[in-house]
C-alpha cells in the first residue's frame, strides 16, 4: 500500500504598507502602530517595520533636533522613535530586523556584491535594491512567525528618497498578490481664510503613488476635524477607492484614542476581510485591557506638574518635544498608574545659564518633581547643573537618565565634596577632577573617529543593593522580593561613565552607588538616601526605553510617587 506524504500547508503572511501623503510629521507612525494594534486584538501576531529614507546607516548619528528621539532597540541597533511607538502600542520588544535605511540597504548589497553572491551579475539599483528591501521585510516577517507584518515607508510620495521602497512594495504586490494591502496616510487642510475641507492634495497624491504603480486599498485622511460625507465621496470618486475605505482621522488629544477611533471605523474588519484573515477575537473583546487605559487617562483630574530640564528642545522659534518622547510617554504611564494626570512642562537648560539663573530657579519650586534627559555635549550643562543642585538642596524629587546621573554626580562632587573643577572628560578633559570619565573601551574608537553604532549599547545586566531606593521600586511592592533577587536588565546608550576613582569618596559624602555591573566596575544607579532626600535617583541606562502603556516602569511610577508625596 502507498504511503501517503502529509502535505505542509505554509501559513499565509499578510503584508501592509503604510504610505503618507501630501506632508510629513502627521501621525502616519501612530497610524501604523494603530494597524498593528488593532489587528493584535483580533489574534494576529504582528510585528512592525519602519524603512527611513535616509543615507544613515542607522539612527545614532542624526540630530536629535531635526529628526527626533534616537530609540534603542534591546539588541543596541539605533533606531527612529516610531520603533519606540511599535514596542509601546505592540507591548513587546521588537529586534534591529525591523528597522532599515537607504544607507543600510545600499550597504548590504554592496557587501553581496564584493562577496560574489549575485554569480557576476551586473548589479543595478533596479531591481537589486528593491530585492533587498524585501528579503529584509520577509526577515523580519519570519523571525517573529508574524501573521502580519506593518510596513511604514518614511516620507511622503513623490520625494525621490522613497522611490526605491515604493518599488520594492509593488514588487511585493505581484509576489503576493493577495497578500499585500496600501493604506496612505494624507492631510486634508482646511485654510483659515476659505473654512472649507480641502480634498485636491490627497488627490494629487493618490495619482502620485499610481505612478508607482501602486493603487491604495484605503485612505487615512488626517484633518483637524472628521470628514463629512460629502468629501469622503469626493475622494472615492477622484481616487478609485469606495467611500467606505475613506477612514476619517480627525485630530485627537490623546494617540492612544486612535486605534479605538479606528475600530469605529471599523478598520479591522474591513482589512481582516480584505485580505481574508482568520480574525477570531471581536474588536470589543480584544481591545479591553486597552479601553480601559485609555478610559482612565480620561476620567483623571487630580494633576502632577512635572517639568523636563533638557538641551534639544529648540527647533527655530518652536519647541520640538520628540526628542524626549519615550520619557514623556513614560511619565504619562506611570503617572496614570497612581491616579494622577501628567501635566509636562518642557524648560530649555540654557536658561538658568543667564546671570547665574537665580531668580529663574526658583521657578522650579511650583513643580511636583524634575527630569533631566539625556543629552551629549557642552551646551547648557551648566544650567543643568544648577538645577540639580536646586532641587537636591531643596528636597524636590529627581529623576536624572544617563547625562543626567552623569551632571547628579559632577553637581555633589561640586558642591559636597568641594572639588569646585569636577567634571566630565566630555566637555573639559583638562579639568584635574574627572568624576565622570570616557570607558576603557571607547577610547580607541572615538581617538580613530569610529562613532557609529559605537557607544554601549542594548540591554546590559546591573545588581542593586537589597533596601535601596531602587531595589525598592524594582523588587519590594512584588512578591518576587520574597525571593532574594537584585538583577536587573535595562538599556544603555552612553559612552562616558562614573571614574571610579571617586567613588569611595562619593560614598562617604553620602552618594549611594545602588546599581552596578556584575563585575562592580560600571555604575548604573546613584541616589541619596531617604533621610537626606525624599526622591533623589539617577540612571547611566535609560528606563524610557521600556515603559508601556499597559506596562508602566517601576522606577518612573516610584518618581511619581514621590511626586505625588510632595503634592500633599
Amino acid at each position: 500500500m502507498e504511503k501517503k506524504v502529509k502535505k505542509i500547508i505554509l501559513p499565509i503572511r499578510s503584508y501592509i504598507f503604510v504610505v503618507g501623503g501630501v506632508i510629513s510629521g502627521v501621525g502616519k507612525g501612530i497610524a501604523a502602530s494603530s494597524i498593528a494594534k488593532i489587528l493584535q486584538d483580533r489574534g494576529q501576531c504582528v510585528t512592525a517595520v519602519k524603512i527611513d529614507p535616509y543615507i544613515n546607516i542607522d539612527a545614532g548619528t542624526m540630530n536629535p533636533g531635526e529628526h527626533g528621539e534616537v530609540f534603542v532597540l534591546h539588541d543596541g541597533y539605533e533606531t527612529d522613535q516610531d520603533m519606540g511607538n511599535y514596542e509601546r502600542f505592540l507591548n513587546k520588544d521588537i529586534g534591529r530586523e525591523n528597522y532599515m535605511t537607504t544607507g543600510v540597504v545600499y550597504q548590504s548589497v554592496i557587501q553581496k556584491e564584493r562577496n560574489l553572491e549575485y554569480d557576476g551579475k551586473c548589479v543595478e539599483v533596479v531591481p537589486h535594491i528593491p530585492m533587498e528591501v524585501i528579503e529584509r521585510i520577509e526577515k523580519a516577517g519570519d523571525k517573529e512567525n508574524a501573521d502580519v507584518v506593518v510596513v511604514e515607508i518614511g516620507g511622503t510620495v513623490g520625494e525621490y528618497q522613497n522611490m526605491l521602497f515604493l518599488e520594492a512594495a509593488r514588487m511585493m504586490k505581484n509576489k503576493y498578490p493577495n497578500q499585500v494591502f496600501f493604506v496612505m496616510v494624507s492631510y486634508l487642510p482646511i485654510p483659515g481664510t476659505l473654512g472649507e475641507m480641502k480634498t485636491k492634495p490627497t488627490q494629487h497624491a493618490v495619482r502620485t503613488l499610481n505612478a508607482s504603480g501602486i493603487q491604495p486599498d484605503i485612505i487615512i485622511a488626517r484633518s483637524k476635524v472628521a470628514m463629512d460625507d460629502k468629501r469622503k465621496e469626493k475622494l472615492s470618486v477622484f481616487c478609485n477607492i469606495p467611500a467606505n475605505r475613506v477612514i476619517s482621522a480627525p485630530d485627537v488629544k490623546s494617540i492612544y484614542d486612535i486605534p479605538i477611533n479606528f475600530e469605529k471605523e471599523g478598520l479591522s474588519d474591513l482589512i481582516c476581510s480584505t485580505l481574508s484573515m482568520s480574525c477570531p477575537i471581536t474588536p470589543k473583546d480584544g481591545a479591553r485591557e486597552w479601553n480601559k487605559f485609555v478610559n482612565k487617562t480620561k476620567t483623571i483630574k487630580d494633576e502632577l506638574h512635572i517639568a523636563i530640564v533638557g538641551k534639544y528642545f529648540n527647533s527655530g522659534d518652536f519647541v520640538l518635544s520628540d526628542v524626549y518622547i519615550s520619557v514623556i510617554e513614560a511619565i504619562k504611564y506611570s503617572s496614570f498608574a497612581i491616579n494622577k494626570k501628567p501635566v509636562l512642562t518642557w524648560i530649555n537648560a540654557s536658561k538658568y545659564e543667564k546671570n547665574g539663573g537665580l531668580k529663574e530657579l526658583k521657578e522650579l519650586s511650583k513643580f511636583d518633581g524634575v527630569i533631566v534627559p539625556g543629552g551629549f555635549g557642552s551646551r547648557g550643562i551648566e544650567g543643568i547643573i544648577s538645577v540639580i543642585e536646586y532641587v537636591r538642596k531643596n528636597k524636590i524629587p529627581y529623576l536624572g537618565l544617563c547625562y543626567g546621573m552623569q551632571l547628579a554626580v559632577i553637581e555633589y562632587a561640586r558642591n559636597v565634596l568641594k572639588l569646585k573643577d569636577a567634571n566630565t572628560r566630555e566637555v573639559d578633559p583638562k579639568s584635574k577632577n574627572l568624576v565622570i570619565t570616557v570607558m576603557d573601551d571607547q577610547l580607541n574608537l572615538i581617538g580613530n573617529k569610529r562613532m557609529g553604532g559605537t557607544m554601549r549599547l542594548g540591554a546590559y545586566p546591573a545588581i542593586l543593593k537589597p533596601g535601596s531606593v531602587a531595589w525598592k521600586a524594582y523588587f519590594n511592592s512584588s512578591k518576587l522580593a520574597q525571593i532574594s533577587l537584585n538583577t536587573i536588565s535595562e538599556r544603555h546608550r552612553h559612552r562616558y561613565e562614573v571614574n571610579n576613582y571617586y567613588v569611595e569618596m562619593l560614598e562617604k559624602y553620602g552618594m549611594i552607588f545602588s546599581g552596578l555591573s556584575p563585575d562592580g566596575k560600571l555604575c548604573e544607579i546613584v541616589e541619596l538616601p531617604i533621610s537626606k532626600h525624599p526622591f533623589f535617583l539617577a540612571t547611566q541606562f535609560h528606563p524610557e526605553f521600556l515603559a508601556r502603556p499597559l506596562a508602566p516602569h517601576k522606577l518612573f511610577t516610584a518618581f511619581c510617587k514621590a511626586c505625588k508625596n510632595r503634592k500633599k
